[in-house]
């Protein structure tokens, strides 16, 4: 296990060399995942792992993808996507246009759930789905919509617990296990890399995700994030959060009202 002082080097060295900041992200939790890769890329010491980060761009690169998590399924907790389709989307429908930011959104899976629940409420033609993450090889994967067979049954009982209704494999097409999801639900989607700790915000949405990503943050880049996401909110706009995040003691809470026992918010001021 790596030490604070050997962690702080490596987190300044990633800031001042590459751009990338994790200095306010959970430290038990970089922790943990830094030694892991010390341990499995075989470094005889912390000083030979400091000198190939410092020295060789594309380790950076395997680095950055290993300490930032990406643990993501369709439809995940089908009860939050049922919520959404009852509470938010036929809230939505008023508008002449739907502009949704999912912000960390890993490989994309989340983002597929949701342009098939825009796609069965009749809105997937007049919306826009931004999905954005820090690490451009997992937004190259949610590019592609490619993912492997294997837990597609999964995926389609998590769909139907949702109040999906369709078959849900007509949604993709399999071959040499692995499906590809359709074209007509990838059109509506603009994926860009994004740094919820340094960058700013870019338009105004009606509907804004980032589930299960705050607790991986100290407080106070938590409370920065929620600021840049109430600045991205059109008025009576929502943002949801994972199951274990919140808007209580933030600066932001005043100004939302919480829809239901999901985590889900709408701006109300």
């Amino acid at each position: 296990m790596i030490g604070d002082q050997e962690l702080d080097l490596v987190l300044t060295d990633l800031l001042d060399l590459y751009g990338y900041d994790f200095t306010q992200y959970a430290k038990a939790s970089l922790r943990r995942r830094i030694t892991r890769l010390w341990s499995l890329d075989r470094f005889p010491s912390f000083a030979e792992l400091r000198h190939r980060l410092r020295s060789d761009p594309a380790y950076v690169s395997r680095f950055v993808a290993e300490i930032t998590v990406h643990v993501t399924e369709m439809f995940r907790d089908p009860t939050f996507y049922k919520a959404l389709r009852t509470d938010v989307l036929k809230t939505l429908a008023a508008k002449p246009f739907i502009r949704i930011w999912h912000a960390g959104c890993s490989t994309g899976e989340e983002v597929y759930s949701m342009a098939i629940l825009l796609s069965e409420a009749q809105l997937l033609a007049k919306s826009l789905l931004y999905a954005t993450d820090l690490n451009a090889a997992v937004l190259e994967t949610a590019r592609r919509g490619i993912y492997p067979l294997q837990p597609m049954k999964q995926y389609s009982e998590n769909y139907l617990l949702s109040g999906g209704t369709a078959d849900f494999s007509c949604y993709y097409t399999a071959q040499y296990g692995h499906v590809k999801f359709s074209d007509e639900l990838a059109e509506r989607m603009v994926f860009s890399t994004h740094n919820l700790v340094s960058d700013r915000s870019f338009n105004e949405f009606d509907l804004i995700l980032c589930r299960n990503v705050l607790i991986y943050f100290d407080k106070t880049l938590q409370d920065r994030v929620l600021t840049l996401f109430d600045e991205s909110l059109s008025p009576l706009s929502y943002l949801a959060l994972g199951s274990k995040e919140t808007l209580k003691f933030s600066g932001i809470e005043p100004r939302y009202k919480q829809l239901n026992r999901e985590k889900i918010w709408r701006k109300i001021g």
